[in-house]
């Protein structure tokens, strides 16, 4: 059964214990004017990633610091994508935060049963699925999804603990 997602802030609000996310692609929302001007050679600084100022930060501290454990896990081609290169150089403020961040290398992936979507996992209850288009924009209709069927669930939960378990932590993890 799918249900209307709620936001991700309800979602987090609403989280008792652990939140875990799955990236799959080499690329997303390239019209993000982020990537756009870290693509031209523009580099931010420290003020730019302090959580007071930035609303995902934020959020990610407000959750660490009422003990919610947030884990991603992101599976990634190498050599990597300049996106991937991208979301690497500003993860550090992430880590800081509070989230856990780990890379894998697709080659380490092969024998892994994989949902066919990123997702977020809410305390292994509550799963709220991405859909992209083939570019890595977030789709135009029901770009997210949250799904209520447990044998799904379960299934993202087992696929993300797998991933999780062979994964490189971020400060650890050399882009190739």
């Amino acid at each position: 059964m799918v249900a209307e997602a709620p936001s991700i802030r309800e979602l987090f609000q609403k989280c008792r214990r652990s939140a875990w996310h799955l990236e799959m692609r080499d690329g997303y929302m390239k019209s993000d004017p982020s990537y756009i001007a870290w693509a031209r050679g523009e580099r931010k600084t420290a003020e730019d990633f302090d959580p007071e100022r930035r609303p995902w930060l934020r959020l990610m501290r407000e959750s660490t610091d009422r003990g919610i454990e947030v884990r991603r896990a992101r599976i990634v081609s190498e050599p990597v994508s300049d996106y991937i290169r991208f979301e690497h150089h500003v993860t550090d403020p992430n880590v800081a935060a509070g989230e856990k961040v780990k890379w894998l290398p697709r080659r380490q992936a092969t024998d892994l049963a994989l949902p066919g979507n990123d997702f977020w996992l809410f305390d292994e209850e509550v799963l709220l699925v991405h859909h992209f288009d083939g570019e890595g924009e977030l789709a135009p209709v029901d770009a997210h999804e949250l799904v209520e069927d447990p044998a799904v669930i379960k299934l993202c939960g087992t696929a993300f603990e797998a991933i999780w378990s062979r994964a490189v932590p971020h400060e650890e993890y050399r882009l190739s």
